[in-house]
């Protein structure tokens, strides 16, 4: 409000009441303004003083469901770790069974490569008369074979790869 408006009002005010009401007017006034302001004062200590015991209990629940939380997620993580060094050390277990595994059929296949490269280094070159009667027994075990239903092998030609040493 400006200056002007508030002289304007205390003009209406004066040949309202009157000058010798004025003075009533002003401390009925003063009066109402401080039991008004009173009445704001204790309305705010009252929602302080109620709204204090809720933000109290509204922060102990906050710090117990954050307790909680953090012993949650720790358990969690603690379980997680846990797991995962079971796992790893239950791949790492089937890994080194595996290379051992494999060190082993390695190490067979090895033996029986050098027992065959040994056969074949002993066997003696054929001649032209055994080769012949590996021909002539090879017929006459497949002319068996057709008529007993039996096949026979000749052990002349077994090759020893295909057999396991163990």
């Amino acid at each position: 409000m400006s200056g002007q408006e508030i002289f304007v009002i205390i003009i209406v005010v004066l040949l309202l009441f009157g000058a010798d009401k004025l003075p009533e007017l002003a401390k009925g006034l003063g009066k109402g303004m401080r039991e008004f302001r009173k009445a704001t004062d204790d309305i705010k200590r009252e929602l302080e003083s109620s709204t204090r015991e809720i933000r109290r209990d509204m922060n102990d629940v906050a710090n117990s469901v954050k307790k909680d939380i953090t012993e949650v997620s720790d358990n969690i993580t603690k379980n997680v770790n846990d797991m995962t060094s079971d796992i790893r050390n239950d791949v790492n277990q089937m890994s080194d069974s595996i290379k051992r595994e494999v060190e082993d059929v390695s190490s067979s296949l090895n033996k029986d490569f050098e027992m065959s490269s040994d056969y074949y280094k002993q066997k003696p070159e054929p001649t032209e008369n055994s080769a012949k009667n590996d021909s002539e027994t090879n017929s006459a075990s497949t002319a068996d074979s057709k008529t007993s239903g039996k096949a026979v092998e000749d052990p002349g030609n077994v090759d020893p790869l295909c057999y396991s040493t163990e």
